[in-house]
């Protein structure tokens, strides 16, 4: 499957490697199957390597997938869907991440290690559900 890689981010493909991604994986999947299904956003370009996507990134790859899957499904299977973020999410940008409208949660990877950077995650995502 394509993953996207920080050329194609810079290249604008990023909504090409999307729509890759899905019609690969949710391919003879009835909106019924697809019922309990989470989408997670990760570009490659932002796992682990300390650069993440702006939040307005974030929001724009989000954004397309909900479309997608309106498309694909109904709009309102697409706003039931949960989508995430994932990639060098932290507490520095964990609250700007989240707080776009079509981020629902997140994917933590190395911040989750440590109280000190988890919990503030975690008070931003609560302040945001308030």
């Amino acid at each position: 499957m394509r993953r996207e890689q920080l050329s194609e981010r810079e290249g604008g493909q990023t909504e090409a490697v999307l729509d890759s991604q899905m019609d690969g994986g949710l391919q003879d999947i009835s909106e019924q199957a697809a019922g309990k299904i989470v989408i997670a956003y990760e570009p490659v370009w932002a796992i682990g390597t300390g650069v993440t996507a702006t939040p307005e990134q974030a929001q724009s790859a989000h954004e397309h997938l909900r479309k997608w899957l309106s498309a694909r499904y109904s709009a309102e299977f697409a706003d039931s869907v949960r989508i995430l973020y994932g990639g060098s999410v932290k507490a520095a940008n964990a609250e700007e991440l989240l707080g776009q409208a079509d981020v629902d949660g997140a994917l933590v990877g190395g911040a989750s290690l440590k109280g000190e950077s988890f919990i503030p995650i975690i008070d931003a995502a609560r302040k945001l559900s308030e």
